[in-house]
C-alpha cells in the first residue's frame, strides 16, 4: 500500500501540508474553515450573542461530505454525561472522516475559563480569583489538569484565557478577566496558557484586541482607547502569552477600536500578530463575529463581503458554525471578488495545526482511552487550594475574626445557602443549566453555610435569607434582623448571581451602571449593623463593590471572586481561621458607586487633587489584602543606583514571619516614572512573588529589574526606554510601599524590539 505523503508522519508538517493542499477542491478547503454547532439552540435564549438570529441551516450528511473544520462545543451545549459524550464525539468523528475523501477529522473546540464547560466537571474559581491569588505556578498547574480532562474525552482546543484587563469594574465580564493591571493579567494568563498547552491542548487567548475597553461598560460597545493605552495596557498580556506561553490559537474580538472592528482590521490580526510578533497558529472569529460585520457593524452589506473582510484581515476559522465561510465564501472565490490565495493561506495554518494534533495522521484514533472521571478527587484539592489562596481579608480592624469554635453566629443573605453563588457565568451549571431545569448541578457544591456549620461544629448557626439577590422585596429583612440580634456575630453572605444576557448581575452581557450591590443587599447590610452586632461582610462576586458606605462599621471583610465548587469551605475556613488569608485585589474597591470608571493605573491627573472635588481614591487599592499573621520587611538595596537604558539591577527584601502562625506574604514591586515625554501612571505593577513563611522564618526576595520594564510607547508610536530617573518601590499593595530605591538611566533612548525583557525574574533564598 502507498501511503500519501500528506499522510506520513516521517515528513515534517509543512511538506504535508504542501502536499495535501493542491488536491482539494474550493469546497473542501473552505469546509475547513468552519465549524459546526451540533444541538445549538435557535429557538428561546441562547448561551452566545443573538445565537437564535446567527445560527444557520445545514445538512449534516451532506456538508461533511467535504469535510469539516471545527465541531463546537460537545460538551457544552447540554448536560451529558462525559463517558457518554466522548463516545459521542468519537462516533461524530468516524463519521466526519468515512463522508470527506480525505479522512481528516475535525478539531473539537470547548470552552474551559473556569474548568471545562461540561457536566459533571470540576467548576474551578473563576480568573479574577486566579489574580487574586498571585500564584502562577498554582495557575499553570490548574491549566494542565483542565488540559489533561479535555484531552480524555477527545477535545483539541481549549477557548480561554480571557486576557482583557479590566478597564472599568462596571462591565459584565469582568469576573472572566484577572484583573486590572497587564502585567499581572500577562504572567497569570501565561501560567494558564503553558499548562493547557503541556497537556496538548491548543489554548486560545481572547479577546484580541480592546473589548474591555467598551464605553460606558458595555457589551460590545464600541472602543475609543487611544494608542497608548492600546499598546501598553490592552496588548503585553496577548504578546506574552504568546512569546513566554506558547498559546497557538487567538480569538478576534467583538468590538470595534475607532471605528475599525478587530474581526476585520489587518494591522492588528495580520501586521501585528503575524508580521511583528511572528505568530503562526490559527485566528478564530469569536461566536459570530464574522457575521456581525454584516448585522451589527454594517461594514459589510452580504455574508460573502463579511467573508472577504474577515479572510483578508486574518481570521482563519469561523465560529461557532458555519454562515459566511461556507456557501457565501466559495461564490465570491467563484465569482473572482475574494482571492483563493487568502483561502488557501487559511487552510494551510488550519492543516498544519490538524497536523501537529495528529488529525492527519493514518492511525489517528477518536475513542477516548482509559476511565474518564472529569471532577476527581485530585480536581477538587486543588480546586480547593486555588479557592484558599484566593480570598481576600480586606479588613480585620477589632479582631472578629477568626470566628470563636462555640459562638453564636446568624448567618443571613441570598448568598449564603444557594450552591450557585459559587460559580461564574462560564461554569456549566450558570451557562447551561439554565435551559435545562429537569438537570441536577451534577457536582457537589458545598454552601457557606452548610460549610461553616461543618467548621464550627459546636457553634450556634442559625440562618436566615434577608432578601433576594436582584430583586425589590425587604419582607426578609425582620426575620434576618430577628436572627442577627440573637447572635453573638452575624456573617453577611451578598453579592452577585452569575448569568449572561441580563440573566444575572454579573457575567457575560450583565454590565451594570453603577457599583453599588444589586438589588436591595445594602439595606439588608445597613439593618443588619443597626443591631449592634457585629457583622463579618462575606462578598461572592464577579467584580468589586463600592463599599465606602459601610467604611469603619463593619467587623470584618471578606471578599472572594466566584471561587468555584469548593469556594463553601474555602470561606468557611477563612471565617474559622483554619486558612489564613493570603488572597491580594488583582482589581481596586471603590469608594463610592459613581467613583469609577477607575483603575489604579492613573497619571497625575487621574488621582485626586483640588482640579476637582470628585476623589476617585479606592477605598481598598489594587494588592491590598490583609492576614492573620504579620510580617517584618527590610529593603536590603538601598540608596540611589545609576544604570545604562539597556541595564539591569537587582532589588532584594527581607522578609520575616513575625507571628506564632504560618502565613503567606505577596511582595510586590512598583514602577514609578517622575519624568517622561508623555504622561505615565503614577506606580504600575512590574513584578511580585508570594512567600509562604512559617512562624519565625525570614526569605529574600530578589527583583531582577531590567530598563526594558519601564518602556513605554512614545508621541511617535515606537516603544522607548528613556534616561531618566526612576523609582523602584516595594510594597504590600499598589499604595503601601515598604521602601524605594531610586535609579538613574543613562545612556540613549532605546527603542525596543520584539525580542525585550516582558517580566521581571525573581529569586527566593
Amino acid at each position: 500500500m502507498t501511503t500519501a505523503p500528506w499522510r506520513d508522519p516521517a515528513l515534517p508538517a509543512p511538506a504535508r501540508v504542501d502536499d495535501l493542499l493542491p488536491r482539494m477542491t474550493l469546497e473542501e478547503k473552505t469546509a475547513q474553515l468552519y465549524g459546526v454547532w451540533v444541538g445549538a439552540a435557535t429557538d428561546g435564549d441562547g448561551v452566545a450573542p443573538l445565537q437564535r438570529e446567527m445560527t444557520a441551516d445545514y445538512d449534516w450528511d451532506e456538508l461533511i461530505t467535504r469535510g469539516l473544520g471545527q465541531l463546537t462545543r460537545s460538551f457544552g451545549t447540554a448536560p451529558v454525561a462525559p463517558a457518554l459524550g466522548a463516545r459521542a464525539l468519537a462516533r461524530a468523528q468516524r463519521r466526519i472522516t468515512a463522508a470527506g475523501r480525505f479522512g481528516i477529522p475535525a478539531i473539537a473546540h470547548e470552552e474551559c475559563l473556569a474548568g471545562f464547560t461540561a457536566w459533571q466537571a470540576t467548576a474551578y474559581p473563576v480568573p479574577l480569583a486566579w489574580g487574586a491569588a498571585f500564584d502562577p505556578p498554582l495557575v499553570e498547574e490548574l491549566g494542565r489538569r483542565i488540559g489533561e480532562d479535555l484531552r480524555s474525552v477527545g477535545v483539541h482546543q481549549g477557548l480561554a484565557p480571557v486576557l482583557d484587563v479590566v478597564r472599568d469594574p462596571r462591565w459584565g465580564r469582568v469576573e472572566e478577566t484577572i484583573g486590572e493591571d497587564p502585567y499581572l493579567v500577562g504572567t497569570i494568563g501565561t501560567a494558564y496558557v503553558r499548562g493547557l498547552e503541556s497537556a496538548g491542548i491548543v489554548a486560545t487567548l481572547k479577546h484580541f484586541a480592546g473589548y474591555a475597553s467598551s464605553a460606558g461598560a458595555r457589551n460590545l460597545a464600541p472602543v475609543r482607547a487611544g494608542v497608548r493605552e492600546f499598546a501598553d495596557v490592552t496588548l503585553p498580556p496577548f504578546e506574552m502569552a504568546l512569546r513566554d506561553g506558547g498559546a497557538r490559537s487567538v480569538m478576534a474580538a467583538y468590538n470595534e477600536t475607532d471605528g475599525v472592528p478587530a474581526s476585520a482590521d489587518p494591522r492588528l490580526l495580520t501586521e501585528l500578530l503575524r508580521d511583528e510578533w511572528d505568530f503562526t497558529g490559527t485566528v478564530v472569529a469569536d461566536y459570530f463575529g464574522i457575521g456581525f460585520l454584516r448585522t451589527l457593524h454594517r461594514v459589510a452589506g452580504t455574508e460573502a463581503e463579511a467573508a472577504q473582510l474577515a479572510l483578508a484581515a486574518g481570521i482563519d476559522v469561523e465560529l461557532p458554525t458555519l454562515k459566511c465561510y461556507g456557501r457565501p465564501l466559495v461564490a465570491a472565490v467563484r465569482e473572482g471578488t475574494v482571492p483563493e490565495s487568502l483561502v488557501d493561506r487559511a487552510v494551510r495554518r488550519v492543516l498544519l495545526q490538524k497536523c501537529e494534533l495528529g488529525l492527519l495522521d493514518e492511525d489517528w484514533d477518536p475513542e477516548p482511552d482509559g476511565p474518564i472521571d472529569l471532577d476527581s478527587t485530585a480536581n477538587r484539592d486543588l480546586a480547593r487550594r486555588l479557592a484558599e489562596e484566593s480570598v481576600v481579608l480586606l479588613d480585620n480592624p477589632d479582631g472578629v475574626l477568626p470566628l470563636a469554635p462555640d459562638t453564636r453566629i446568624a448567618v443571613v443573605g441570598p448568598r449564603a445557602a444557594d450552591a450557585l453563588a459559587m460559580l461564574g457565568c462560564y461554569s456549566f451549571p450558570s451557562h447551561v443549566l439554565a435551559h435545562h431545569p429537569e438537570a441536577d448541578l451534577g457536582i457537589a457544591i458545598p454552601t457557606v453555610l452548610e460549610s461553616l456549620r461543618a467548621e464550627l461544629p459546636d457553634a450556634k448557626v442559625t440562618f436566615a435569607e434577608g432578601c433576594d439577590v436582584s430583586g425589590p422585596d425587604t419582607a426578609g429583612f425582620e426575620e434576618a434582623v430577628a436572627r442577627a440580634a440573637e447572635a453573638d456575630v452575624c456573617v453577611a453572605v451578598l453579592g452577585d448571581r452569575a448569568g449572561l444576557f441580563g440573566r444575572g448581575t454579573s457575567g457575560e452581557g450583565c454590565d451594570v451602571a453603577d457599583l453599588s450591590l444589586p438589588g436591595v443587599q445594602a439595606g439588608l447590610l445597613d439593618a443588619l449593623l443597626s443591631t449592634g452586632v457585629p457583622v463579618v461582610l462575606v462578598l461572592l462576586t464577579g467584580r468589586p463593590y463600592a463599599l465606602g458606605r459601610w467604611q469603619g462599621r463593619l467587623g470584618a471583610v471578606v471578599q472572594a471572586f466566584f471561587p468555584g465548587e469548593e469556594g463553601g469551605p474555602a470561606v468557611a475556613g477563612v471565617l474559622s481561621g483554619r486558612v489564613n488569608p493570603s488572597g491580594r485585589l488583582p482589581v481596586s474597591v471603590p469608594r463610592v458607586p459613581g467613583g469609577q470608571p477607575w483603575t489604579y493605573l492613573q497619571p497625575p491627573l487621574g488621582l485626586a487633587g483640588e482640579v476637582s472635588n470628585l476623589d476617585p481614591t479606592p477605598l481598598y487599592p489594587f494588592g491590598h489584602g490583609r492576614s492573620y499573621t504579620t510580617f517584618a520587611w527590610e529593603l536590603v538595596s538601598q540608596g540611589t543606583a545609576e544604570i545604562d537604558t539597556d541595564g539591569s539591577y537587582d532589588v532584594t527584601v527581607a522578609v520575616r514571619n513575625t507571628s506564632e502562625r504560618a502565613g503567606a506574604e505577596v511582595v510586590q514591586l512598583y514602577l514609578h516614572d517622575p519624568v517622561a515625554s508623555v504622561t505615565r501612571p503614577d506606580v504600575r505593577l512590574i513584578g511580585y512573588r508570594r512567600l509562604e513563611l512559617a512562624p519565625g522564618d525570614s526569605r529574600r526576595v530578589t527583583f531582577r529589574f531590567h530598563a526594558d520594564l519601564s518602556a513605554f510607547t512614545d508621541r511617535e508610536g515606537a516603544r522607548v526606554v528613556e534616561p531618566g530617573a526612576l523609582e523602584l518601590r516595594v510594597g504590600a499593595s499598589s499604595a503601601a510601599a515598604r521602601g524605594t530605591v531610586r535609579l538613574q538611566l543613562t545612556g540613549p533612548v532605546r527603542r525596543l524590539g520584539p525580542d525585550r525583557v516582558l517580566r521581571c525574574e525573581t529569586e527566593v533564598v
